[in-house]
């Protein structure tokens, strides 16, 4: 695979077979599937999400933040989510293609997860840890 310029379609190929193996994954799929009722939406979602991030067509207008507030997310789920982000897009895309989808990845997770209270810091505005209702920090 050559380094050529990324498109819509290699962006939907990374989509689908990530979440593919999001819905048969130990950790990541019963925290997925309950959440997600229709999967070819959500797919496309998030088509738009990585098309606004990768190729600034600014088509995604979701609050991931609040998306992920309510569902039962851990640190090492953020772990498993990466890990098998990162070999998906290495194995979808071009080189250079899969180390920019890492990249954001990796910083959307860190953004996510001092969002959600799993950090390690004290939650913004003292709002409570996912998962526990109680405020730390």
């Amino acid at each position: 695979m050559t380094d050529a310029t990324l498109t819509e379609a290699d962006i939907a190929r990374l989509v689908d077979r990530f979440y593919e193996q999001v819905r048969v994954h130990p950790t990541l799929g019963p925290v997925f599937n309950p959440a997600v009722h229709d999967w070819d939406a959500h797919k496309a979602t998030l088509v738009d999400f990585w098309s606004s991030i990768e190729l600034k067509t600014g088509r995604y207008r979701g609050q991931p933040m609040a998306l992920h507030r309510p569902h039962p997310i851990d640190a090492a789920h953020f772990a498993d989510w990466l890990a098998l982000w990162e070999s998906t897009a290495r194995d979808a895309l071009t080189p250079a293609q899969a180390e920019r989808f890492i990249d954001h990845a990796r910083r959307i997770a860190r953004s996510l997860m001092y969002g959600l209270g799993l950090d390690g810091t004290r939650r913004p505005l003292g709002l409570p840890f996912a998962g526990d209702g109680r405020p730390r920090g």
